[in-house]
């Protein structure tokens, strides 16, 4: 039913609970909204895309607006949030969400056939990326020494998961970013994602960290269950068979990569930053009971781990997180552009997220944001 909802509908009712705007100046207010929430720092995803031959779509576009909005969004608000803390490590890191099927023509093809027929192109998408990596990383540069205290990084670009078939690609497009931009010396400016709901994941993560310690960079990861369950065409092979299952691999990683991060005295592991993605309760809890423990309350590594979920969803979670448990990293995925595409983004989180009404973390989440339509649809809000 959602795809044939009349675009003036979604605007009206669920736009901006999910999404933070058409423009760079929407994005800027809604950043202050979450801020006025206790939530001082968003990854911003400019919603277009050049999948399954969508060619209408201009990659250089991409880049240069995403450029922008590190420029006029992510460095400006991280750098009002810094100021007005009490200390400068009391802000999570700005993130950029960088989705390959952005960055080149019949990009599904561009990722599936990057080391034979479609090098060419493959290497013209590392080239496009490398251009907003730079933006971060001469960002990062620049605001150390401006706050030569802080530990972890100012602003951060972020690999997003494609579907199974593409992530080869994907995988060789963080390990080249990494190489050119996460050196051993400094805080991480690049961070790929990896998808616990795949049975090959932890060997993954395991194969990741040690190609970091043999080419001399660091790993920056977002840990996500898993965001194509639903459109998986090899879902019953490639995918855990289980909840269960999917649960206690994406435990196992969050907890193997907190103590690698946590473990180094100095801000030296080759695992350098994580973003526990997640909208579960039960693994944001073990996150943060063993982040935010007595013996590491001084230990400077621990604002390399953020907490992050979808903005408009997981609200209640979030919210324990902040006002109950005194967690300060913690930040919102803010998807932004053209309402048409953003429609998209939309209906893809809503299928990605619809398992969570089997769980106790979903109900709430569907009651509220059930009563919250409906008062804004009566004018009540």
């Amino acid at each position: 039913m959602f795809p044939y909802v009349p675009m003036f509908l979604i605007k009206a009712l669920v736009y901006r609970i999910y999404c933070g705007g058409e423009t760079i100046a929407e994005v800027q207010k809604t950043g202050l909204r979450l801020h006025e929430r206790g939530i001082n720092n968003m990854m911003i995803s400019l919603t277009i895309e050049a999948c399954d031959g969508n060619d209408n779509v201009d990659p250089q576009y991409i880049v240069d607006e995403t450029a922008k909005s590190i420029e006029n969004i992510l460095v400006p608000h991280t750098v009002k949030m810094i100021n007005q803390a009490k200390d400068v490590n009391d802000i999570p890191p700005g993130y950029v969400a960088i989705k390959p099927t952005g960055f080149a023509k019949d990009a599904a093809n561009v990722l599936r056939y990057y080391n034979t027929t479609k090098k060419a192109e493959f290497d013209d998408l590392v080239a496009k990326a490398s251009t907003v990596c730079q933006t971060i990383y001469e960002s990062n540069l620049k605001l150390a020494k401006e706050y030569p205290t802080r530990n972890s990084p100012f602003v951060v670009a972020v690999v997003d998961a494609e579907k199974y078939e593409l992530q080869e690609g994907v995988y060789e497009l963080q390990r080249r970013l990494y190489q050119q931009f996460n050196k051993m010396d400094a805080p991480v400016s690049i961070v790929g994602t990896l998808q616990m709901y795949l049975t090959d994941s932890s060997k993954l993560l395991t194969k990741e960290e040690q190609l970091a310690k043999e080419n001399n960079y660091r790993l920056g990861l977002k840990l996500v269950r898993g965001a194509y369950i639903h459109s998986e065409k090899n879902r019953s092979t490639v995918i855990h068979k289980t909840k269960e299952d999917t649960d206690a691999n994406y435990n196992t990683g969050i907890s193997y990569c907190i103590d690698s991060i946590l473990n180094q005295k100095k801000n030296e592991s080759t695992i350098g930053h994580l973003v526990v993605a997640s909208h579960n309760a039960d693994s944001l809890r073990l996150a943060s009971s063993k982040v935010y423990t007595e013996e590491n309350k001084l230990n400077n590594n621990k604002t390399n781990v953020v907490l992050g979920q979808l903005l408009g969803m997981a609200d209640s979670v979030t919210y324990d997180l902040i006002e109950n448990n005194q967690i300060g990293n913690v930040i919102k995925y803010v998807a932004w552009g053209p309402p048409l595409e953003t429609k998209e983004y939309l209906l893809r989180r809503l299928e990605e997220n619809g398992d969570a009404v089997k769980n106790d973390n979903g109900w709430p989440l569907v009651k509220a944001s059930f009563s919250m339509l409906m008062n804004r649809f009566l004018g009540r809000a």
